[in-house]
């Protein structure tokens, strides 16, 4: 895995600020996303949506994981379509599922985080990742595979953040946690991007999500239906309505009653 050498601390030395124009991806003849346009400049920016609504998709796209059409550009450079170069630009991507190495335990998984570091700085940054969960700290000598699915989570998130990413990216974090471990998630990446690491962010959990962000997005089918200031969206028809369950008109209506922002 590839690194800056810097000295580390919790947030980016730079927030990045992507740009998403004409973004077309699938897989095979199967076009998922349609001329997709967006922003995640620095801060939180989360984008919601129903199930298959391609929410994972446009992360595999971005992180390369599956060949994109459109214009992606990361601080006005243009982003290479191919992984490892994504990395080295400073993008970081959290896939939904975790991928952790269950038979290792969270200090290991954490070190492949930032495996090519000389010892010392290894050790300084998974340091500051316990400083972001201090519960990982207690569970350090534990086997990955043996935690329950919220600090499991937490460990993925963790290992990502010892390679200092300038951008993080998050593909359901909350997916199938309980409460109480979903709060402690969206509050880290909250953290996180105060700190200075600009994150990216889709979820299921509309009315939690938005709650901590600072701009949103609406993806349906494919489509993004709206966007705009997170709080403002989340008052919204198309949110509350499709969402929220105020009313029920319908997904289709209440997008054409949301401006785009």
């Amino acid at each position: 895995m590839w690194w800056r050498d810097q000295a580390f601390r919790l947030g980016a030395p730079a927030q990045a600020h992507l740009k998403v124009q004409g973004l077309s991806a699938g897989y095979g003849a199967f076009l998922v996303l349609r001329d997709l346009r967006l922003e995640a400049r620095p801060g939180l920016t989360v984008i919601v949506g129903p199930n298959g609504a391609g929410k994972t998709t446009l992360l595999k796209a971005l992180a390369g994981l599956i060949p994109r059409g459109g214009i992606v550009t990361l601080d006005g450079a243009e982003l290479a379509a191919r992984t490892h170069e994504i990395v080295r630009a400073g993008v970081a991507l959290v896939a939904e599922g975790r991928q952790l190495f269950a038979q290792m335990s969270v200090t290991e998984n954490l070190e492949l985080g930032g495996w090519l570091l000389p010892k010392a700085q290894r050790a300084q940054r998974i340091e500051q990742a316990f400083a972001l969960f201090p519960k990982l700290r207690e569970r350090a000598r534990q086997l990955a595979g043996t935690m329950s699915g919220g600090e499991q989570q937490m460990v993925a998130v963790a290992r990502a953040m010892v390679s200092t990413p300038r951008l993080l990216m998050l593909d359901e974090p909350s997916l199938g946690l309980a409460p109480k471990m979903v709060d402690e998630l969206l509050a880290a990446a909250r953290r996180i991007a105060d700190a200075g690491t600009t994150v990216l962010m889709v979820e299921q959990n509309v009315k939690k999500a938005l709650a901590v962000a600072d701009r949103g997005y609406v993806l349906e089918r494919g489509v993004l239906v709206a966007s705009g200031n997170a709080k403002l969206l989340a008052r919204s028809t198309v949110v509350r309505e499709a969402y929220l369950g105020a009313g029920a008109s319908g997904s289709g209506r209440a997008a054409a009653a949301a401006p785009r922002g």
